[in-house]
C-alpha cells in the first residue's frame, strides 16, 4: 500500500487564462500514451475541454479530471490531473480542486508572466498550503522573457523561485533547455511532434550563464539543507543529481522553494521533462500531514493518516451531471477503502447513502472500479442527497472535514420560462446547475416574484443559459445583467418591539429591547451578543431571537441583503404561558425591519479588481474611458510596446466592457476582471439606484 502511493502523485494545473493549460495537460496526454493524437484548444478537439461551450469558447469552464502513468528511472508512477479553468468567473472550479491536491503545477506565460488571475490561485494554492512548481510557457511568443517571468514571481508573488533549466533562445529561436541539475542541453525532435527528444552540449555562449545559475540553485538548496550546505563550502564538485533531487523535492514539499521549468508546449518543447519533475518533486499522498477534523459525537479535533488500514474518510468536492449515469460526486479519499456497492455515512446530512458505482475518470469518460482506497481521486454514481464540501465517512466513526468556502455571487438575472409548462422543468434544470456550482444562487424576489440566478460575472451566466438551453433542453426568457448589491448599517440604533397576538387559545408574546450596531465590511454574518439579564428570557428562546434576525437580515431598509451586523440583546420579557421561540422568533424579524426604517443604511456595491494590456497608443483612451467609470487607477506599468493600466472599478460600470475596450482600441487591448470587495456607493449613484433604476434591480 504504501509502497503503491509513493507512486500516486495528485496535482492540478493552474493558471491564469490563455497561459496554456489546458495545451499542456493535451501534451501530457499524448506522450503518456493515454491519447494517440493531441488534442488542440483552438481547433475545438482537446480532450480535457469536452463540454460543447468549452469547444465553441476555446476555454475551460469545468475541471476535468484524468489519470495518466508515467515510467521515470524504471518505476511506473500514476499521476491523477486535474485542468483546471483560467478565467476569473469560474474561480470555483479552482478553489475546490486546490482543497483536494496534494501539489500543482503553475503556468506562466513567458510574456504576460504573473498576470491577474495567476496572483488569485496563487494565493487559493497558499490558502490550502499547496506545494508547486512553476512553468514558464509560451517561450516561442514573440516578447517572450524567462528571467523577467522568474522575477514577478519573486516580486508580485512573495514566492522563492529557482530555476532548474535555463531557455536556449527564445521566440522563433527557442530550440531547447538547459537542464542545470545534470548541466546537459534538451532539444526536441519537431518532425514526430516532440514525442523524442535527446541530449546535447550545452551551448558555448550560454556555458558560463549555465554555471551560474547552477551555482545560485545550489546556494538557494544550502539555506535548508545543512549538509549541502557544508559540502557546497568543502568539495562543491561531490555534489550529485540525487542529492540536489533529494534536496529540492524535500524543500518544495515544505514551501520552502518554487522549483522553476520553462517551454512551449505548443510546440512539443519541455513537456517531458515537466512529466519527470513532477514526478521527482511533488509530493506523493504519504508526504502529506494527516488530515484533522472535528469527531460529530466528541467534538474534539481527530486525525486520520494516509492509510487503507484505517477507518474511511473522504471529501466530496465536486458534483457533476453525467447524462448516462445520473450525479457524479469527485471524492478524494483520505483514508480507508470503499468497495462498490457499500453504504457509507454522509457526516454533514446525517443521511447513509449507497455507491452503486466507483469510477475512474478521464474527462467525461470513465472506467468501473471495484474498489478504491487513500490518496485516490474518483468518482461516485448513486449519491442522492450530497453537496460540495460534505463528508463521507463510516457511520461508527465518522469524522467532520473542514469545509470549502466559496466566493459570493456579484450579479444576477431574472428568468422565466418561454412556455408556462416549462416553470417546473426549469426550476428542475436550475437546481441541478445549483448543486454542481457553490457560486451559482437560484432566488425568488418577494416583490416580483421572479426568479434570480446569481452568479460570478457575465460569462459565468451566459454559459449557465447556454447549458440550460442545449443540455435541460429548456428554453427562457431573461433580462440584463443586474448588479447584486447589498446595505449595511452606519450608526447603531436603539429599539424596542413588543410582539403580542392573541387568537383564543394559546396567545403569543414576545419582547425585545436591543441594540443593532455596524461590522467592518470584511467580515459577514450575524453576531447576537446577550446581556440580557439572568432568567428574564429563557435561553431556548434566543435560538428562535437569532433565526429571525437572520432571516429579517436577507431584506434590509431597501430589499438589498444585510450582511454582516452586531446585535446587542439589553432587555425584554416573556409570558410563561404565551411565549416561546417562535414568537420570538417573529418579533425580531419585525424587530430588524422597524428599527432599519428609524435609520438610514448604505447600499454597497461590489467593486471589482480591473487590469487592461493594451498597446502604447491607446493608454490615452483607455485611462479616460475608465475616469468615466467611476475607477480608481491603482498604477500603470509600462513594457515594451505596450503597457499594462491596473484599476479598481465598480461592476456597475464594467457591463459589455468587452465590446467597449475593443471599439476605443481598434480591438488590440485584452483586459481580466476579478472580485476585489464590497463599498459604499456615493449618494448620487445611490440616489438613482433607489429612484431612477429601482425597477431594473428586481
Amino acid at each position: 500500500m504504501s509502497e503503491e502511493l509513493t507512486k500516486v502523485r495528485n496535482i492540478g494545473i493552474m493558471a491564469h487564462i490563455d497561459a496554456g493549460k489546458t495545451t499542456t495537460t493535451e501534451r501530457i496526454l499524448y506522450y503518456t500514451g493515454k491519447n494517440y493524437k493531441i488534442g488542440e484548444v483552438d481547433e475545438g478537439t482537446a480532450t480535457m475541454d469536452w463540454m460543447v461551450q468549452e469547444q465553441e469558447r476555446g476555454i475551460t469552464i469545468t475541471s476535468a479530471a484524468t489519470t495518466v502513468m508515467w515510467k521515470y528511472r524504471s518505476d511506473d508512477y500514476k499521476i491523477n490531473i486535474i485542468d483546471t479553468p483560467g478565467h476569473v468567473d469560474f474561480t470555483v472550479e479552482v478553489e475546490r480542486s486546490l482543497r483536494i491536491l496534494d501539489g500543482a503545477v503553475a503556468l506562466f506565460c513567458a510574456v504576460g508572466g504573473v498576470e491577474p488571475q495567476s496572483e488569485t490561485v496563487w494565493r487559493q494554492a497558499d490558502k490550502y498550503h499547496v506545494a508547486r512548481i512553476a512553468y514558464i510557457n509560451k517561450m516561442d511568443r514573440s516578447g517572450a522573457d524567462f528571467y523577467g517571468a522568474v522575477r514577478q514571481i519573486k516580486e508580485k508573488l512573495g514566492a522563492n523561485p529557482v530555476a532548474l533549466q535555463l531557455p536556449i533562445g527564445a521566440e522563433d529561436q527557442f530550440k531547447g533547455v538547459i537542464d542545470l541539475i545534470e548541466m546537459k542541453a534538451y532539444e526536441w525532435n519537431e518532425e514526430d511532434q516532440g514525442l523524442t527528444y535527446y541530449a546535447v552540449d550545452i551551448p558555448a555562449d550560454m556555458a558560463e550563464e549555465a554555471a551560474e545559475y547552477r551555482e545560485k540553485l545550489i546556494e538557494a538548496l544550502a539555506d535548508f539543507d545543512e549538509e549541502l550546505m557544508a559540502k557546497y563550502f568543502d568539495a562543491p564538485d561531490e555534489i550529485t543529481e540525487d542529492e540536489l533531487i533529494a534536496t529540492i523535492r524535500r524543500s518544495t514539499i515544505e514551501r520552502h522553494i518554487c522549483p522553476v521549468l520553462c517551454g512551449s508546449s505548443f510546440k512539443n518543447k519541455g513537456v517531458q521533462r515537466l512529466i519527470d519533475a513532477i514526478v521527482r518533486y511533488l509530493p506523493s499522498p504519504l508526504d502529506m500531514p494527516p488530515i484533522k477534523g472535528i469527531n460529530p459525537k466528541t467534538e474534539k479535533e481527530e486525525e486520520r493518516k494516509m492509510d487503507e488500514h484505517e477507518h474511511f474518510s473522504a471529501l466530496a468536492f465536486k458534483i457533476a451531471t453525467d447524462p448516462y449515469v445520473g450525479k457524479l460526486t469527485f471524492i478524494k479519499v483520505y483514508s480507508g477503502v470503499l468497495k462498490a456497492g457499500e453504504v457509507i455515512y454522509n457526516v454533514s446530512t446525517g443521511q447513509r447513502e449507497r455507491v452503486s458505482k466507483i469510477l475512474q475518470m478521464h474527462s467525461n469518460k470513465q472506467t468501473q472500479l471495484d474498489e478504491i482506497s487513500a490518496g485516490n481521486i474518483v468518482a461516485l454514481v448513486g449519491m442522492k442527497n450530497i453537496h460540495t464540501g460534505d463528508t463521507l465517512a463510516e457511520e461508527k466513526f465518522p469524522i467532520s472535514l473542514e469545509n470549502i468556502e466559496f466566493p459570493e455571487p456579484v450579479i444576477h438575472i431574472a428568468v422565466e420560462p418561454k412556455t408556462k409548462d416549462d416553470d417546473d422543468k426549469l426550476m428542475s434544470a436550475l437546481n441541478k446547475l445549483a448543486e454542481e456550482d457553490p457560486t451559482f444562487v437560484v432566488s425568488v424576489n418577494e416583490e416580483s416574484g421572479q426568479t434570480l440566478i446569481s452568479g460570478m460575472g457575465e460569462l459565468h451566466l451566459d454559459i449557465l443559459l447556454d447549458r440550460l438551453k442545449r443540455e435541460f433542453n429548456v428554453a427562457c426568457n431573461h433580462g440584463k445583467p443586474r448588479v447584486a448589491y447589498k446595505e449595511a448599517l452606519i450608526a447603531p440604533v436603539r429599539h424596542k418591539e413588543t410582539y403580542k397576538r392573541q387568537t383564543g387559545g394559546k396567545g403569543s408574546f414576545a419582547e425585545l429591547d436591543f441594540e443593532m450596531a455596524p461590522m467592518p465590511l470584511d467580515q459577514r454574518g450575524l453576531v447576537l451578543e446577550n446581556k440580557i439579564p439572568g432568567g428574564v428570557i429563557p435561553k431556548e428562546y434566543i435560538q428562535g431571537v437569532e433565526k429571525g434576525f437572520k432571516i429579517a437580515m436577507q431584506n434590509g431598509k431597501y430589499g438589498f441583503p444585510v450582511e454582516n451586523l452586531h446585535v446587542t440583546l439589553l432587555d425584554g420579557s416573556a409570558h410563561s404561558v404565551d411565549s416561546d421561540s417562535l414568537s420570538f422568533e417573529v418579533c425580531a424579524k419585525i424587530a430588524f425591519r422597524e428599527a432599519c426604517h428609524e435609520i438610514e443604511t448604505a447600499i454597497l456595491e461590489p467593486i471589482m479588481k480591473v487590469e487592461i494590456t493594451t498597446p502604447d497608443e491607446y493608454i490615452g483612451n483607455v485611462t479616460a474611458d475608465l475616469n468615466r467609470k467611476r475607477a480608481v487607477l491603482e498604477g500603470i506599468d509600462a513594457k515594451v510596446g505596450f503597457q499594462i493600466v491596473k484599476a479598481h472599478v465598480p461592476l456597475a460600470e464594467m457591463f459589455g466592457y468587452v465590446t467597449n475596450l475593443r471599439s476605443i482600441t481598434s480591438g488590440r487591448a485584452t483586459y481580466s476582471m476579478e472580485f476585489l470587495k464590497y463599498a459604499e456607493v456615493p449618494p448620487e449613484i445611490k440616489e438613482y439606484i433607489l429612484n431612477v433604476g429601482r425597477y431594473a434591480l428586481l
